[in-house]
């Protein structure tokens, strides 16, 4: 008993590892969460960490359980799913562009907060890059699940949504300490560069894509 418990602990820390360590890089995910920190709040802003949190967990049962099937369909359309999130996030950075600077903190509920979390869940599970690094990571470390190990890979998949949750908040809390700074003016800035940063993000998955259809097709 006193050995399972070890091994159970073991995996759970490899599993905040993994987590923590696919979040951590900024990318989209990660400027939204910030724009959304300074300009809505730090309750918006962890909100759509978690989204992306969440993403990851589904991410983490595809790995952790073996579901090739998944993994392997999710792969073979990956070209549909960059021109699917390209397309969303040039949408997010102009929506992003002409929003109005806020700078008073939304309420931690509702439809405002539904949506924080629903797009980034949605842009993380449209980024095929996710799902090629949490199969690579699972293979690497021998973690993938083989021999029918469900328990140990269900609290693989809670380190991971644990470990990603963790950066989000630290993320949030952090960058809510420097938003009593922004004036308004300064943050319309912060709406205009990220969202031309969304859409750098954006155009870069659709370029991806259509290169990857040229190939193919070639």
């Amino acid at each position: 008993m006193v050995d399972g418990t070890v091994i159970d602990f073991a995996v759970l820390v490899r599993g905040v590892i993994i987590g923590f360590s696919i979040a951590a890089p900024v990318g989209p995910i990660g400027v939204l969460c910030i724009r959304r920190t300074l300009t809505d709040g730090r309750a918006a802003g962890l909100v759509s960490g978690m989204g992306a949190a969440s993403a990851d967990a589904v991410y983490g049962c595809v790995a952790g359980f073996g579901l090739t099937f998944i993994s392997t369909f999710l792969v073979a359309q990956q070209t549909w799913l960059r021109l699917i999130g390209g397309g969303f996030l040039l949408l997010l950075g102009i929506k992003t562009i002409l929003a109005r600077s806020n700078t008073e903190e939304i309420a931690a509920s509702g439809r405002g907060m539904a949506g924080a979390y629903a797009t980034t869940f949605v842009l993380t599970l449209t980024n095929p890059v996710t799902i090629l690094a949490f199969v690579a990571i699972f293979a690497g470390l021998g973690l993938a699940n083989a021999a029918g190990e469900y328990l140990a890979a269900a609290v693989l998949v809670a380190g991971v949504f644990a470990g990603s949750a963790m950066w989000w908040l630290l993320l949030s809390a952090g960058v809510s300490l420097l938003r009593e700074r922004f004036s308004p003016s300064l943050m319309r800035w912060v709406n205009r560069i990220s969202g031309l940063v969304l859409i750098g993000f954006g155009v870069a998955a659709l370029v991806g894509a259509v290169c990857s259809m040229m190939d193919v097709r070639g």
